[in-house]
This record gives C-alpha cells, sequence and structure tokens, in this order.
C-alpha cells in the first residue's frame, strides 16, 4: 500500500498488520478502513509471514500490533505451539493483538476453552443490557462505565461467554457474560471480541445522525483497541470541549421556561456553559439587565447566530446569492447588537429548523462566519445523498463546500452517544429548546452531571471557542505536530515544555476563493495539495494562537432585498412565535401536569 510522507514517518514506529489466511477479507478490509480513518499505517499479511516477521525483527524498537479473525488466530497458535523456537521473538516482539469472531464458531468456541483453560465455557446468545467496565480506565478512557439499555442495543450479531476463570477480564459485557474481553496468550496481551460483525464505516446512514447504540459492539471494541494500542500513532484530539446550545430565546430576564438568571446559578454550581442561538431579528430587542447578565458572566453565557429572521427554511434555498445576502444581513443585526450591548457574540450559524442547503454552505463560507452548527446533517433540495458513517465520525461534515457542520444532540440520545463522539474527538455540543427547562432545569442538570462525570470530563467553553478547539493531531516526531483544522479559524497551543513545529492542513475544493490565512495579525504564505491547503507555524512552550482563513466575498447583486409582505410576515411570525413559547406552552404543560412547582 502507498503511504504519505507523514505516515512513513509513523510507519517507523507503530504499525497495524491484518493477518487472514491471504488477501483481505471482507471483515478484515473493514478492520482496514478504520485504520485508515484514524491514520494508522496497516499491511496485510498471512500467519506465517507474521510469525517470521517476529523472529527476524528483534533488533527493531517497535513491537506488533496484530488483528485478525479468531479463525486465523487459533490457526497462529497452532504455528506457534507446533515451532517452540518462536515462542520467545512472539513474547518479546508482539504488543498485543485484537481478535474478532469469525466465520466458524465452534473455532471460536476451541480457541476460548484454549486461552480461558475453561472447558466449561459457554457461548450463548446474549439478553441484557451492554455495560463497559468502569475498572479499566486506561483502556475504556472515555466510555468507561457507560451502559446502554438492552431495548436501545442491536445485539443481533453477537455472541456471549461465560466462563469462571479469572484470567478473563471483562472490557464489555452483555448481562452476565462477555461480549469482549482482555486474556493473554504466552505473555501477550488478546483483546477478543465475540461480534460477528465489524463496522463498515463506508456504508451510508439513512438516519440524521449517527447512534452508537445501533453498531455498539461491531464497532466500540475495535475503536478502544485502536485507540489505546496505538496512543502514539493515530488521530487524536488535544481536548474534550462542550457547549450547551439553547435556540431562539430573546435576551429577556425569562424565555418561556428559562429564567437566565435561575440558569447562571445553575451553571455556576454544575459547571458547565450555554450558548444562545439567538435569532437576528431582535438585535434591538435585548434587555439592559440580561445584557449585563451576559457581559459579566462571559465565560458561562455566549451567543450564536440563528438564521437572519428565523423564517421557515430560510437557508434552503438553491439560490447562492440571496442565501450571501441573507447570511451578510444577518451578520450586520448581530454586529449592531454587539454596538449597543457589547456583547461578542460567535460567529458561528445555527440553522433555523435545522434546514439548509448546499448552496447556503458555499455562501457561509464566503461569510465572516467560522462554521455551522445542526442536528440535521442532509441538505433540502431535490438531489439528496445519504451521508456515509464515516463522514458522521469526522470531527464535522465537510462534504458541503468543506465548509463545516459540526453535529448537536439532544439529551434524551444518551451519554452514550456523547461518550463515543468524545473517543472520536468531537465536541459534545447538546441542544434543548425552552420546554426542556420547565421542571426547572431537573432533567437538564441531571444529563450535565451525567456528561460531567464521565471519565474523561469536558472543558465547557463557548460556541465559537468549541469550534476554533475542535481539530485532530498527531506527533510526526518529538518536536513536530500534524494537525487537521476545521472551522476557517483554529487555536492551537503548544502544551510542551520544548519549541514545536506545526504542520497544519485543512480541506478545501476552492484554494482559489482563499484571500488570505493569518496567524494572529500575520499573514503567512500556504500551498494546495490534493483537495487541501496546507501551512506550517512555529510555537513557543505555552505559546498559542489563532489561524484565520478569510475567503473572497461574493459579488452581490442589486435586487436583493426583502419587500414588504415579507417584512411583514417574517415579524408576524416572530411575534406569534413568542406567544407561544411565553403563554401556549406554558399552559399546555400546566394543564399536562408537566410544569414543577
Amino acid at each position: 500500500m502507498q503511504l504519505t510522507s507523514s505516515e512513513k514517518t509513523l510507519h517507523m514506529r507503530d504499525e497495524a498488520l491484518l493477518l487472514s489466511g491471504g488477501g483481505l477479507s471482507l471483515e478484515s478490509g473493514k478492520v482496514a478502513k478504520v485504520l485508515k480513518f484514524f491514520g494508522v499505517p496497516w499491511r496485510a499479511g498471512t500467519v506465517t509471514e507474521f510469525l517470521g516477521y517476529t523472529r527476524l525483527n528483534r533488533e527493531s524498537s517497535a513491537k506488533s500490533r496484530a488483528l485478525c479473525s479468531s479463525d486465523t488466530f487459533f490457526e497462529l497458535i497452532r504455528e506457534l505451539e507446533a515451532n517452540s523456537g518462536a515462542i520467545r521473538p512472539w513474547r518479546e516482539r508482539v504488543h498485543s493483538v485484537f481478535v474478532y469472531a469469525g466465520d466458524d464458531s465452534e473455532t471460536l468456541q476451541k480457541l476460548l476453552w484454549r486461552l480461558t483453560g475453561d472447558d466449561g465455557a459457554v457461548l450463548d446468545t446474549g439478553v441484557g443490557d451492554i455495560a463497559v467496565s468502569n475498572q479499566l480506565g486506561g483502556f475504556c478512557g472515555v466510555m468507561a462505565g457507560v451502559r446502554v439499555s438492552a431495548s436501545k442495543a442491536n445485539v443481533d450479531a453477537s455472541l456471549v461467554l461465560n466462563t469462571e476463570k479469572r484470567n478473563a477480564i471483562n472490557i464489555i459485557s452483555l448481562g452476565p457474560g462477555a461480549v469482549f474481553l482482555k486474556l493473554e496468550y504466552q505473555g501477550v496481551p488478546i483483546f477478543l471480541s465475540t461480534s460477528r460483525e465489524i463496522i463498515d464505516i463506508d456504508a451510508e446512514l439513512a438516519a440524521q445522525n449517527f447512534d452508537v447504540r445501533e453498531y455498539f459492539l461491531s464497532a466500540v471494541p475495535l475503536v478502544l483497541y485502536i485507540k489505546w494500542a496505538f496512543a502514539e500513532t493515530c488521530w487524536t484530539a488535544p481536548e474534550a470541549n462542550a457547549c450547551l446550545v439553547i435556540d431562539d430565546p430573546l435576551l429577556k430576564p425569562t424565555h418561556g421556561f428559562v429564567d437566565f438568571q435561575e440558569l447562571l446559578s445553575l451553571m455556576k454550581r454544575h459547571k458547565f456553559s450555554t450558548n444562545i442561538a439567538f435569532i437576528p431579528w431582535n438585535w434591538r430587542r435585548s434587555a439592559p439587565e440580561v445584557v449585563r447578565l451576559f457581559k459579566e458572566n462571559s465565560g458561562n453565557y455566549s451567543v450564536s447566530v440563528h438564521g437572519c429572521d428565523h423564517t421557515r427554511a430560510e437557508f434552503g434555498s438553491s439560490d447562492q446569492q440571496r442565501l450571501y445576502w441573507k447570511s451578510k444581513q444577518a451578520l450586520d443585526r448581530m454586529n449592531r447588537h454587539q454596538s449597543i450591548t457589547g456583547i461578542r457574540y460567535d460567529p458561528v450559524m445555527v440553522f433555523p429548523q435545522g434546514i439548509f442547503s448546499e448552496a447556503a454552505m458555499s455562501a457561509l463560507k464566503r461569510t465572516d462566519l467560522i462554521a455551522s452548527v445542526n442536528n440535521d446533517v442532509v441538505p433540502a433540495g431535490p438531489r439528496q445523498r445519504a451521508l456515509t458513517i464515516v463522514e458522521l465520525w469526522d470531527i464535522a461534515v465537510m462534504g458541503y463546500s468543506n465548509f463545516p457542520l459540526f453535529t448537536r444532540r439532544y439529551p434524551w440520545e444518551g451519554i452514550e452517544n456523547f461518550a463515543f463522539d468524545a473517543l472520536l474527538g468531537k465536541p459534545a455540543i447538546a441542544v434543548i429548546h425552552h420546554d426542556y427547562c420547565s421542571d426547572h432545569c431537573v432533567r437538564l442538570v441531571d444529563f450535565i452531571d451525567r456528561l460531567n462525570a464521565l471519565q474523561c470530563a469536558p472543558a465547557w467553553r463557548s460556541l465559537g471557542e468549541v469550534v476554533r478547539r475542535s481539530c485532530r493531531q498527531r506527533e510526526l516526531s518529538p518536536g513536530e505536530v500534524e494537525v487537521e483544522m476545521y472551522g476557517t479559524e483554529l487555536r492551537i497551543e503548544n502544551r510542551s515544555d520544548r519549541p514545536k513545529h506545526f504542520v497544519i492542513r485543512k480541506r478545501e475544493c476552492e484554494p482559489s476563493a482563499i484571500e488570505r490565512i493569518c496567524i494572529g495579525s500575520q499573514e503567512i504564505a500556504w500551498k494546495s495539495v490534493n483537495g487541501r491547503i496546507d501551512f506550517e507555524t512555529e510555537l513557543n512552550p505555552g505559546e498559542n494562537q489563532v489561524i484565520k482563513i478569510r475567503f473572497h466575498e461574493l459579488a452581490e447583486k442589486a435586487c436583493n432585498g426583502d419587500n414588504l409582505p415579507y417584512r411583514l410576515k417574517a415579524m408576524l411570525r416572530r411575534y406569534l412565535c413568542e406567544v407561544r413559547d411565553n403563554y401556549v406552552t406554558p399552559m399546555r404543560f400546566r394543564f399536562a401536569g408537566l410544569v414543577s412547582r
């Protein structure tokens, strides 16, 4: 296989070996896709080649990490036991092996008897909840202690091991048995998944977001192993960040069930931040006491851009010129609001009703907005396309003019989804509407506390800072770091005690549209390479800088603008929505007995 220059550097350190009887099997091919996603170099080989490699590579400091089916691993054990001279290099040269269930269930059963030393060990279909061990934090990371309800999990392709031997450490359990466990063979750690499926990350996704509950046992064991075994090689996020977003509220003392003073006290007590997706149409209507609250507590409160007029599908059009004008109008209103109130806004677009078009993403890219955030990931339009799993595993969806779309989730999608997002390196962006606070935020606080209780608790920031700090990176050498950038602004930081050279890349389909790239106030050189842009910078210990990419503006047509009937309709919609939020919904909840007193 061909390796990039950065992969060649990494290739000298940790490499994955995909073992098979000859050629890549279907499941091995799926494993290879996940390795590629995490930036791990790999090569395929047979058992005989692998054992020969461990014997011949005794001078190298790197240890082998192998991944194979249970059928292949059973063959490997037989070859080792037939050649006692191979045992010593096996112990010395092999770091670990990831084993997934092969086609032959009888071979899997024999393998488990051999590895556990328990002839009474039984493989059976599983029933019950899925639970990740909280005793193996170094391996399970942010997933440690996560549980998934049996009613929500897909466990059809998994077998469960029940054994009384203590040499088998359960990593993931299904009911009383194990579906992913750590064993040992001749001094080498063996991580065995009993799932008969490996996730295909190139598969199209019918839903609007990835739900790990539907793929838990085909995805989580493999990802946990890769993140642990290739910790020095694979892409990682430099930090885990989070932000709560509430759509629509005006900056009045209360909006629907949102009481800004009450929410602030909860943020301080439970350690989280809130971004208000602010409708620019309301730029002249913020209450002075709430403005003061936001300005005095900017570490807790922030505002972002929620459409322009918040009319239905206002960003679902295919007219790029109209969308560009609408985006500029939204930013102009936000700038006026900032000038009047002193509240700085995050230049991040949250689409009204989640509706956007590909033309909208292309238009937003030419403005001062740095990213978009949305629940839905499929654009409006007659030619909709399904996204693949790998696109949704990425830090942000980059398939729309390479303008980033960061995904967000509702609390009821489960802590397990937020935890898996964090494992992938994605930020935790949660969204609610005012009615989720109808119980004086009891449900919200419970969700926040569970998110903060994860093994790797997130750092709560403004939505803009979440975007700026969202990237993935890997160390090419002790003094050089490769970074992939997503938003049009990136904050990079050298957290080491020595100077570092940063090689930064960003996917870009229109390099000719770039006006300039700056680090701080200094414009820097960049180059276009194979559908991306590359540039470099040096940072001293403890130093951080913000990188900004700015694009040429689109030429505007004089005919753009809103006519009087549209403006009257937008105004009527805004006031009717406020009546709904402040009077109709609370009354409906009160009659239904859903409002806490």
